[in-house]
Protein backbone atom coordinates (compact mmCIF):
# COMPACT_ATOMS: atom_id res chain seq x y z
CA UNK A 1 0.00 0.00 0.00
CA UNK A 2 2.93 2.61 0.96
CA UNK A 3 4.20 1.66 -2.62
CA UNK A 4 0.99 2.77 -3.95
CA UNK A 5 0.56 5.48 -2.54
CA UNK A 6 4.19 6.66 -3.10
CA UNK A 7 3.62 6.33 -6.90
CA UNK A 8 0.23 8.52 -6.59
CA UNK A 9 2.16 10.98 -4.84
CA UNK A 10 5.51 10.87 -7.67
CA UNK A 11 2.25 11.37 -10.08
CA UNK A 12 -0.07 13.81 -8.67
CA UNK A 13 3.23 16.15 -7.85
CA UNK A 14 4.80 15.70 -12.11
CA UNK A 15 1.53 16.88 -13.06
CA UNK A 16 1.20 19.46 -10.93
CA UNK A 17 4.91 20.54 -11.59
CA UNK A 18 3.54 20.34 -15.71
CA UNK A 19 0.50 22.63 -14.90
CA UNK A 20 2.55 25.20 -13.23
CA UNK A 21 5.26 25.04 -15.84
CA UNK A 22 2.14 25.33 -18.62
CA UNK A 23 0.89 28.57 -16.43
CA UNK A 24 3.79 30.18 -16.51
CA UNK A 25 4.76 29.38 -19.58
CA UNK A 26 1.65 31.12 -21.19
CA UNK A 27 1.93 34.14 -18.25
CA UNK A 28 5.32 34.95 -20.78
CA UNK A 29 3.52 34.13 -23.61
CA UNK A 30 0.66 36.58 -23.25
CA UNK A 31 2.49 38.60 -21.06
CA UNK A 32 -0.09 39.24 -18.50
CA UNK A 33 -0.19 38.27 -14.75
CA UNK A 34 -3.14 35.83 -15.06
CA UNK A 35 -4.37 32.84 -17.30
CA UNK A 36 -7.90 31.68 -16.96
CA UNK A 37 -9.54 28.59 -16.68
CA UNK A 38 -12.64 27.04 -17.30
CA UNK A 39 -13.58 30.75 -15.90
CA UNK A 40 -13.67 34.26 -18.60
CA UNK A 41 -11.84 36.20 -16.83
CA UNK A 42 -10.85 40.05 -19.03
CA UNK A 43 -8.05 40.61 -21.12
CA UNK A 44 -5.82 43.99 -21.39
CA UNK A 45 -9.18 46.28 -20.32
CA UNK A 46 -6.69 48.99 -20.03
CA UNK A 47 -6.35 48.71 -23.98
CA UNK A 48 -9.86 50.63 -24.38
CA UNK A 49 -9.96 54.53 -24.27
CA UNK A 50 -13.13 55.58 -21.35
CA UNK A 51 -15.45 56.88 -24.83
CA UNK A 52 -14.85 53.84 -26.55
CA UNK A 53 -16.02 49.87 -26.52
CA UNK A 54 -14.16 47.36 -27.35
CA UNK A 55 -15.38 44.70 -30.47
CA UNK A 56 -13.13 41.84 -30.86
CA UNK A 57 -9.42 40.67 -30.61
CA UNK A 58 -6.92 37.91 -32.01
CA UNK A 59 -3.32 36.77 -32.07
CA UNK A 60 -0.89 37.41 -35.24
CA UNK A 61 0.10 33.38 -35.86
CA UNK A 62 3.23 33.60 -33.93
CA UNK A 63 1.73 35.20 -30.69
CA UNK A 64 3.74 38.11 -31.33
CA UNK A 65 1.62 40.69 -32.46
CA UNK A 66 -2.41 41.17 -30.57
CA UNK A 67 -4.84 43.25 -32.58
CA UNK A 68 -8.22 44.14 -31.30
CA UNK A 69 -11.44 46.81 -32.72
CA UNK A 70 -12.71 49.32 -30.61
CA UNK A 71 -15.25 51.92 -31.92
CA UNK A 72 -17.41 55.17 -30.37
CA UNK A 73 -19.98 53.94 -28.16
CA UNK A 74 -22.72 54.77 -31.42
CA UNK A 75 -20.51 52.53 -33.95
CA UNK A 76 -20.31 54.98 -36.17
CA UNK A 77 -16.12 54.45 -36.39
CA UNK A 78 -14.73 51.28 -36.06
CA UNK A 79 -10.88 51.37 -35.74
CA UNK A 80 -8.14 48.22 -35.63
CA UNK A 81 -5.25 48.97 -33.21
CA UNK A 82 -2.26 46.43 -32.67
CA UNK A 83 0.33 45.97 -29.80
CA UNK A 84 3.68 44.15 -30.65
CA UNK A 85 5.67 42.08 -28.10
CA UNK A 86 9.17 44.08 -27.71
CA UNK A 87 11.44 43.31 -25.10
CA UNK A 88 9.36 41.12 -23.05
CA UNK A 89 6.90 43.71 -22.75
CA UNK A 90 3.30 44.90 -24.82
CA UNK A 91 3.89 47.89 -26.72
CA UNK A 92 2.08 50.92 -27.09
CA UNK A 93 -1.06 50.70 -29.54
CA UNK A 94 -0.51 51.85 -32.75
CA UNK A 95 -3.44 51.57 -35.57
CA UNK A 96 -3.23 48.60 -37.45
CA UNK A 97 -1.34 49.08 -40.91
CA UNK A 98 -4.26 47.80 -42.92
CA UNK A 99 -6.52 50.22 -40.85
CA UNK A 100 -7.78 52.86 -43.46
CA UNK A 101 -10.33 55.88 -43.09
CA UNK A 102 -13.04 54.10 -43.08
CA UNK A 103 -14.43 51.55 -40.85
CA UNK A 104 -12.45 48.34 -40.07
CA UNK A 105 -13.28 45.00 -38.49
CA UNK A 106 -13.53 41.35 -38.10
CA UNK A 107 -9.69 40.82 -38.88
CA UNK A 108 -8.24 37.21 -38.72
CA UNK A 109 -5.17 35.55 -40.06
CA UNK A 110 -4.89 32.33 -41.68
CA UNK A 111 -3.29 29.78 -39.64
CA UNK A 112 0.11 29.95 -41.66
CA UNK A 113 0.53 33.67 -40.72
CA UNK A 114 1.07 34.66 -43.96
CA UNK A 115 -2.43 35.79 -44.96
CA UNK A 116 -4.72 38.70 -43.49
CA UNK A 117 -8.28 39.13 -43.89
CA UNK A 118 -10.30 41.38 -42.52
CA UNK A 119 -13.74 43.53 -43.61
CA UNK A 120 -14.14 47.25 -44.40
CA UNK A 121 -15.92 50.05 -45.92
CA UNK A 122 -12.83 51.75 -47.45
CA UNK A 123 -14.35 52.17 -51.57
CA UNK A 124 -13.87 49.45 -53.85
CA UNK A 125 -14.27 51.39 -57.14
CA UNK A 126 -16.01 49.16 -58.84
CA UNK A 127 -19.20 49.46 -60.66
CA UNK A 128 -22.11 47.15 -59.43
CA UNK A 129 -20.69 46.78 -56.19
CA UNK A 130 -22.85 48.08 -53.09
CA UNK A 131 -20.68 50.79 -50.14
CA UNK A 132 -21.22 48.56 -47.08
CA UNK A 133 -18.91 46.30 -45.69
CA UNK A 134 -16.60 43.95 -47.39
CA UNK A 135 -13.92 41.30 -47.10
CA UNK A 136 -10.52 42.60 -47.90
CA UNK A 137 -7.10 40.35 -47.90
CA UNK A 138 -3.24 41.44 -46.97
CA UNK A 139 -0.74 38.75 -47.84
CA UNK A 140 2.89 38.58 -46.53
CA UNK A 141 5.53 38.44 -48.87
CA UNK A 142 9.24 38.52 -48.28
CA UNK A 143 8.10 39.30 -44.42
CA UNK A 144 6.22 42.63 -46.05
CA UNK A 145 2.17 43.15 -45.77
CA UNK A 146 1.08 43.73 -49.41
CA UNK A 147 -1.55 46.33 -49.94
CA UNK A 148 -5.05 45.54 -49.11
CA UNK A 149 -7.12 43.94 -52.22
CA UNK A 150 -10.60 43.47 -52.07
CA UNK A 151 -11.48 40.09 -52.34
CA UNK A 152 -14.36 39.40 -54.89
CA UNK A 153 -17.46 37.04 -53.81
CA UNK A 154 -19.78 37.24 -57.03
CA UNK A 155 -23.15 36.82 -55.93
CA UNK A 156 -22.68 38.68 -53.08
CA UNK A 157 -21.70 41.86 -54.53
CA UNK A 158 -24.69 43.92 -53.37
CA UNK A 159 -24.35 42.03 -50.00
CA UNK A 160 -23.13 43.80 -46.94
CA UNK A 161 -19.97 40.85 -45.85
CA UNK A 162 -17.71 40.98 -42.50
CA UNK A 163 -16.04 38.63 -40.49
CA UNK A 164 -13.81 36.42 -42.80
CA UNK A 165 -12.35 33.48 -41.24
CA UNK A 166 -10.11 31.02 -43.60
CA UNK A 167 -9.12 27.28 -43.58
CA UNK A 168 -6.10 25.40 -44.07
CA UNK A 169 -7.86 24.58 -47.17
CA UNK A 170 -8.67 27.96 -48.60
CA UNK A 171 -12.22 28.18 -47.86
CA UNK A 172 -13.61 31.26 -46.27
CA UNK A 173 -16.53 31.58 -44.05
CA UNK A 174 -17.98 34.97 -42.93
CA UNK A 175 -21.46 36.58 -42.18
CA UNK A 176 -23.62 38.33 -44.96
CA UNK A 177 -26.82 40.57 -44.98
CA UNK A 178 -28.25 43.00 -46.30
CA UNK A 179 -27.03 46.32 -46.59
CA UNK A 180 -29.37 47.39 -43.52
CA UNK A 181 -28.22 44.03 -41.71
CA UNK A 182 -31.74 42.59 -42.20
CA UNK A 183 -31.35 38.18 -42.91
CA UNK A 184 -27.76 37.98 -41.14
CA UNK A 185 -26.32 34.65 -41.53
CA UNK A 186 -23.51 32.71 -42.38
CA UNK A 187 -21.97 31.87 -45.77
CA UNK A 188 -18.83 30.15 -46.96
CA UNK A 189 -17.10 29.88 -50.48
CA UNK A 190 -14.37 28.24 -51.77
CA UNK A 191 -11.15 29.44 -53.25
CA UNK A 192 -10.60 27.92 -57.01
CA UNK A 193 -7.36 28.47 -58.59
CA UNK A 194 -6.85 31.55 -56.33
CA UNK A 195 -10.45 33.18 -57.03
CA UNK A 196 -13.46 32.82 -54.30
CA UNK A 197 -16.81 31.29 -55.53
CA UNK A 198 -20.21 31.84 -55.52
CA UNK A 199 -21.01 31.64 -51.70
CA UNK A 200 -23.35 29.11 -49.92
CA UNK A 201 -25.21 29.45 -46.40
CA UNK A 202 -23.90 27.35 -43.57
CA UNK A 203 -26.38 24.35 -42.98
CA UNK A 204 -25.66 23.77 -39.00
CA UNK A 205 -29.56 21.79 -38.94
CA UNK A 206 -30.33 22.48 -35.30
CA UNK A 207 -29.91 26.58 -36.14
CA UNK A 208 -31.21 26.44 -39.46
CA UNK A 209 -34.20 28.96 -39.13
CA UNK A 210 -31.74 30.95 -36.54
CA UNK A 211 -29.99 34.30 -37.97
CA UNK A 212 -25.93 33.65 -37.28
CA UNK A 213 -22.84 36.11 -37.31
CA UNK A 214 -19.15 36.71 -36.54
CA UNK A 215 -18.06 33.09 -37.38
CA UNK A 216 -14.64 31.45 -36.42
CA UNK A 217 -13.57 28.19 -38.31
CA UNK A 218 -10.91 26.09 -37.30
CA UNK A 219 -8.41 25.99 -39.69
CA UNK A 220 -8.99 22.25 -40.15
CA UNK A 221 -12.40 22.50 -40.80
CA UNK A 222 -13.32 20.42 -38.17
CA UNK A 223 -15.39 22.93 -35.84
CA UNK A 224 -17.09 26.36 -35.67
CA UNK A 225 -18.29 28.60 -33.26
CA UNK A 226 -20.60 31.30 -34.05
CA UNK A 227 -22.87 33.84 -32.29
CA UNK A 228 -26.37 33.12 -32.29
CA UNK A 229 -28.61 35.97 -32.98
CA UNK A 230 -31.68 36.56 -30.56
CA UNK A 231 -32.55 38.33 -27.22
CA UNK A 232 -28.67 38.35 -26.65
CA UNK A 233 -25.76 36.77 -28.67
CA UNK A 234 -25.23 33.47 -27.30
CA UNK A 235 -22.06 31.07 -28.81
CA UNK A 236 -22.91 28.25 -30.14
CA UNK A 237 -20.01 25.54 -31.21
CA UNK A 238 -20.46 22.54 -33.76
CA UNK A 239 -18.44 19.95 -35.19
CA UNK A 240 -17.74 18.51 -38.69
CA UNK A 241 -18.73 14.60 -39.27
CA UNK A 242 -17.08 12.18 -41.73
CA UNK A 243 -19.53 13.09 -43.98
CA UNK A 244 -19.05 16.61 -43.81
CA UNK A 245 -22.03 17.44 -41.77
CA UNK A 246 -22.60 19.83 -38.63
CA UNK A 247 -23.21 18.13 -35.65
CA UNK A 248 -22.53 17.90 -31.90
CA UNK A 249 -24.29 21.37 -31.56
CA UNK A 250 -24.70 23.03 -28.69
CA UNK A 251 -24.65 26.25 -26.55
CA UNK A 252 -21.11 26.54 -24.92
CA UNK A 253 -21.21 26.70 -21.02
CA UNK A 254 -23.33 29.32 -19.01
CA UNK A 255 -20.38 30.76 -17.47
CA UNK A 256 -19.84 31.56 -20.74
CA UNK A 257 -22.83 32.46 -22.24
CA UNK A 258 -24.05 35.20 -19.88
CA UNK A 259 -24.52 38.51 -21.62
CA UNK A 260 -24.21 39.08 -24.86
CA UNK A 261 -21.31 37.01 -26.36
CA UNK A 262 -19.93 37.63 -29.87
CA UNK A 263 -16.63 37.89 -32.41
CA UNK A 264 -15.35 33.88 -31.03
CA UNK A 265 -11.44 33.33 -31.69
CA UNK A 266 -9.54 30.28 -30.58
CA UNK A 267 -5.81 31.42 -30.43
CA UNK A 268 -3.44 29.62 -32.94
CA UNK A 269 -2.45 26.68 -29.91
CA UNK A 270 -5.75 25.44 -29.91
CA UNK A 271 -6.18 25.89 -26.21
CA UNK A 272 -7.90 29.45 -25.54
CA UNK A 273 -11.33 31.25 -26.57
CA UNK A 274 -11.65 35.03 -27.09
CA UNK A 275 -14.64 36.93 -27.27
CA UNK A 276 -16.31 39.73 -27.05
CA UNK A 277 -19.19 40.22 -24.18
CA UNK A 278 -20.96 43.16 -22.35
CA UNK A 279 -24.20 44.33 -21.52
CA UNK A 280 -25.63 46.52 -25.13
CA UNK A 281 -27.65 49.67 -23.02
CA UNK A 282 -24.50 50.14 -20.83
CA UNK A 283 -22.46 49.72 -23.57
CA UNK A 284 -19.55 48.54 -20.94
CA UNK A 285 -17.70 45.32 -23.22
CA UNK A 286 -14.32 43.90 -23.22
CA UNK A 287 -13.01 40.90 -24.50
CA UNK A 288 -12.43 37.80 -22.29
CA UNK A 289 -11.07 35.08 -22.65
CA UNK A 290 -11.31 31.29 -21.55
CA UNK A 291 -9.37 27.71 -21.45
CA UNK A 292 -11.36 25.78 -24.23
CA UNK A 293 -8.98 22.92 -24.79
CA UNK A 294 -11.35 20.43 -22.79
CA UNK A 295 -14.71 21.64 -24.56
CA UNK A 296 -12.93 21.07 -27.40
CA UNK A 297 -11.52 17.56 -27.01
CA UNK A 298 -14.75 16.28 -25.25
CA UNK A 299 -16.65 17.30 -27.97
CA UNK A 300 -14.54 15.96 -31.01
CA UNK A 301 -15.13 12.83 -33.05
Amino acid sequence: MKQILGILLIITTALSCKNSNSIENHKVRFLVDQIPDTIPIVFKQDLIPKDQIIHRGVFSSNFEEYYYTISDKNFKQFTIYSIQKINGKWSTPKKAFFNSDYNDHGMSFSSDGKSLYFSSTRPVNIEGIASTWHIWKSEKKDNVWTTPEYVDIPNLRDKLVSHPSITDSGTLYFHVSNPDYSEMDIYLSKAVNGKFQNAQKLIVPQYAKVRKCTPYISPKEDYIIFASIGNQLDLIISFMDKNGKWTHTKKLPEKINNLGQGNPYITPDNKFLFFAAGDHIEKNWSVKWVNIASELKKNQN
